[in-house]
């Protein structure tokens, strides 16, 4: 079947049901909802500054048009005036006082006409502004920030993968007094929160001396509960017959964990990538304690620069938030297939 008759089938064979209309009404929905921010995101890290407070707000990024005039040294925004006899024309406007706007005619500009601003539109049009992406790029050190975070991410999704598959392992797979506690324990970690724990912590990065040390960012958070639970209920899936066959066969548990579990739990795998890649991307209040020389630098406390004290340049912000985007979509993307197997399978067993 391809894409488009699945898309269009319906229940009813002489026309549109009503449980047609009212499941596309709620796709329509959650589509919008879904991916509404996104596009108004994307849309928006194009506008100008003047664009992103206007109200009312647009979608498209809208900008008042402009013309070179001859005697002025910047360009003039041009509106549509209805002139006394009801004929419109397109004038630039010098300056406006009060209720009243000055303007000329961009192709004769030697006469100024004073014209009531209710008498005016405004000229607007379709611009991208393609300098918010370029401009931070030149004054923005952003390699070597995205450098930081590819490193900081990658390095600390892999130790995540292999220390909570290696403590999941264990509780899955290996019985032993006070098994089911230790499990309780690390669910309990959840529930502390990030506030509490937080000066401890940064003590102990400090007394290490992995202040302004990338490691300092990436230890303190290589073993998640989450994890954990992830991969312990996975694992439990995966029949013991296979580990036993392996030990028949001389297998060490080493091998066992490498060549035989960790395969299998290919999908669980994938889930927790997923959710450390996006955790550890995404990470801000943390590095920034850690991290105080600009050199150091995430992408997530890099865009902090562009926020001064009285005046926040919200088109940089959004537009390198949309490519600070870009490597969590290809990951996701890489490994949604995963997820659906992953997440369901996590409660087969407990």
């Amino acid at each position: 079947m391809s894409v488009g008759a699945f898309l269009t089938r319906r229940r009813g064979r002489c026309g549109p049901d009503v449980s047609d209309v009212l499941t596309y009404a709620y796709l329509a929905v959650g589509v919008i909802v879904m991916f509404g921010p996104v596009a108004w995101l994307v849309l928006s890290s194009f506008k100008t500054p003047a664009g992103l407070v206007e109200f009312p707000p647009s979608l498209l990024p809208m900008a008042p048009l402009t013309a070179e005039v001859e005697g002025y040294d910047r360009p003039l925004p041009l509106y549509d005036v209805t002139l006394p006899d009801g004929t419109t024309a397109r004038l630039a406007q010098v300056r406006r006082v009060g209720l009243e706007a000055q303007m000329v005619d961009p192709d004769d500009p030697g006469e100024v006409l004073r014209v009531p601003v209710a008498d005016r539109t405004e000229v607007r049009s379709l611009q991208f502004r393609f300098e918010n992406y370029t401009e931070p790029l030149q004054r923005f050190n952003f390699l070597t920030y995205l450098k930081n975070s590819v490193f900081v991410t990658v390095t600390a999704t892999l130790i995540t993968l292999v220390v909570n598959s290696m403590a999941a392992f264990a509780l899955a797979k290996y019985r032993f007094r006070g098994r089911n506690a230790v499990f309780l324990v690390i669910l309990g970690t959840l529930m502390i929160p990030l506030s509490v724990v937080l000066v401890p912590v940064y003590l102990v990065i400090m007394q290490v001396g992995w202040v302004n040390n990338l490691w300092g960012v990436i230890i303190p958070g290589a073993a998640t509960p989450t994890g954990v639970f992830l991969l312990r209920q996975y694992m439990l899936t995966i029949p013991d017959e296979l580990m036993d066959a392996a030990r028949m066969d001389g297998a060490s548990e080493w091998r066992i964990y490498w060549q035989v579990v960790l395969p299998l739990a290919a999908p669980a795998l994938a889930v927790l990538a997923i959710f450390s890649v996006m955790w550890r991307w995404n990470d801000f209040l943390w590095p920034l304690i850690v991290l105080t020389r600009s050199e150091y630098f995430t992408l997530q406390v890099g865009l902090n620069a562009f926020q001064g004290e009285l005046n926040v340049q919200w088109h940089y912000v959004l537009a390198m938030t949309v490519l600070t985007l870009l490597p969590i979509t290809l990951v996701f993307s890489f490994l949604q297939r995963f997820i659906t197997t992953g997440v369901a399978s996590t409660g087969v067993k407990g």
